[in-house]
């Protein structure tokens, strides 16, 4: 099966969506809606597509690009395919200043709630039933968590953190708990994350530490996974050939950067329960 990778955007006015109608292109998605963006070139960065596509389609340009998701789909026009999506939640200039491309007649801002199923490419119902369940409110975009003590001082962190899918893939979640020297808890916290793999949610796990780390100021991080792929792979000695996993670990290695020092370590399961604890507390809060 060959695969191709795509980006697609997100993009919000007074919480409605940015949707553009296809006038170009094979009959299945000719006259249909579907979010900004398009297949990476050779060697391309998704970033760079995704601002390359935004100002050639529609004239906009990327204020900030939050990764949101990275899920595959097959073509149903050609069973050969499958595309890998990354999805971005993003931001742009004067979004009212949508100028439309050849590839596309018409724009609309619309409400998840008020799209018609029948309005929309395939590819394109599958990114916004997503989005339907995650982005309802600015609020819900946010990563849930708490200071369970006073997190001033704290330059040295040990972090466990941890992901879990419920169908692989499936129902998805991440979470972490950020401890001192003393592994007394300092944060606890997580996010639901839609429809993933087991590996992205323990990737997820990491770069939602990392985030909150360098939010509260932390200096140097020692990690403590469960998962021993993870570890190997964040510690140079395997390669990361399953291409899902790219943008959240570019993501990852940009945060490290941000640090004096970041260390990797697994340890059995057994020792990683309150991370654990975290993934299964907000999959069963979301999860019927």
């Amino acid at each position: 099966m060959n695969q191709r990778i795509a980006v697609r955007a997100i993009i919000r006015k007074d919480e409605k969506t940015l949707l553009l109608r296809r006038s170009s292109g094979r009959p299945s998605i000719l006259g249909k809606f579907e979010l900004p963006g398009g297949r990476l070139d050779y060697g391309e960065q998704p970033e760079d597509a995704l601002a390359r596509y935004l100002q050639d389609d529609a004239g906009l340009v990327i204020q900030t690009a939050q990764l949101f998701d990275v899920l595959t789909y097959v073509d149903h026009d050609d069973r050969d395919i499958q595309y890998v999506f990354i999805l971005y939640l993003v931001s742009v200039e004067a979004p009212g200043s949508v100028t439309l491309s050849g590839n596309y007649d018409h724009y609309t801002w619309k409400k998840v709630s008020h799209i018609q199923q029948q309005e929309l490419t395939e590819s394109a119902k599958l990114l916004l039933g997503i989005s339907q369940q995650e982005i309802t409110s600015a609020k819900e975009q946010q990563p849930i968590g708490k200071d369970v003590s006073d997190t001033t001082e704290l330059i040295h962190s040990i972090i466990y953190a941890d992901g879990g899918s419920r169908g692989n893939p499936g129902p998805s979640a991440s979470g972490f708990v950020i401890m001192n020297d003393q592994e007394h808890v300092i944060h606890e916290g997580g996010m639901y994350l839609g429809i993933t793999t087991n590996n992205q949610a323990e990737y997820h796990g990491v770069r939602l530490a990392l985030e909150k780390a360098l939010e509260m100021g932390v200096k140097t991080v020692d990690f403590r996974l469960d998962s021993l792929l993870v570890v190997n792979q964040m510690n140079g000695i395997y390669k990361i050939k399953n291409r899902d996993l790219w943008p959240i670990h570019e993501r990852i290695q940009e945060l490290v950067r941000e640090f004096d020092k970041v260390t990797f370590t697994h340890v059995r399961r057994e020792f990683n329960q309150l991370a654990d604890g975290m993934v299964n507390k907000i999959l069963d809060a979301r999860v019927l």
